[in-house]
């Protein structure tokens, strides 16, 4: 089983809920862009797309923003993106990876480098620390999808690797080449998805049980999240869901 944890990838942040909204809009619309331009501008023909346009829709983003941002990856003036993934450590020792979409290297290298310095950690050369992680597709579905043992059969019959099950819902794990693939044949037997993206697993997670060290750390994922260029933030952090509730509080 693969061990799901609420705050393996870390993606909480604290702040007024319109502008976080916002931001999240804007970059679930660039994704799709960039998709949709490497690409067949139909998301069904188009596995990337597809999944970015759901990741969209299961974060509400509007129709018409979606329709746009694929819109736009036709035109001839459409910007240009890079995917760059910067690796490094947070306070404690704590595992950070941080993917982003940038039109200017030199910008985005700058920001994410001082934040990390800001906050106490560091950031390293390619692959520092991303053989401490797997690269696994994630496909959620709510607990009214089935019990335990449905999901579980209907995941390796559509080839999936690990399946975590609780009260919450359903976490099903492929490998990253399979997720457009096991996605497709769950639906066939689940329904549609809640979400379906790929994601670092951590091998092994760096406990944080320490308000002041957890503050040190989100201040860093938070400084990352709220950049523009910055798409997803993963920490391979473990912290007990009391001290986060501690910190939502502090």
């Amino acid at each position: 089983m693969a061990g799901h944890s609420k705050w393996a990838n870390i993606q909480h942040r604290k702040g007024k809920q319109d502008g976080i909204r916002s931001k999240l809009f804007s970059k679930l619309a660039k994704e799709i862009t960039v998709a949709a331009k490497m690409g067949d501008p139909d998301p069904d023909k188009n596995p990337r797309l597809r999944l970015a346009v759901k990741e969209a829709k299961s974060n509400s983003v509007p129709k018409d923003v979606i329709d746009r941002a694929i819109k736009k990856s036709q035109g001839g003036d459409a910007e240009t993106y890079d995917a760059i993934r910067y690796e490094g450590y947070g306070p404690n020792g704590v595992a950070v990876i941080v993917e982003a979409l940038t039109d200017n290297r030199n910008r985005t290298a700058s920001n994410v480098r001082s934040f990390f310095t800001k906050t106490g950690g560091n950031l390293g050369e390619s692959n520092s620390v991303a053989f401490m992680f797997d690269r696994k597709g994630e496909i959620a579905y709510k607990a009214e999808a089935g019990d335990a043992d449905t999901v579980m059969m209907a995941a390796l019959e559509a080839g999936a690797d690990d399946v975590e099950s609780d009260d919450e819902g359903h976490w099903i794990y492929c490998g990253d080449t399979a997720l457009n693939e096991v996605s497709t044949a769950l639906e066939a037997a689940l329904g549609e998805s809640e979400t379906a993206k790929f994601v670092w697993q951590p091998q092994t997670t760096a406990p944080v049980t320490d308000l002041e060290t957890l503050q040190k750390v989100m201040r860093l994922v938070e400084l990352l999240e709220d950049d523009d260029d910055v798409q997803n933030v993963t920490t391979n952090m473990e912290v007990s869901d009391e001290l986060m509730a501690e910190y939502a509080e502090s």
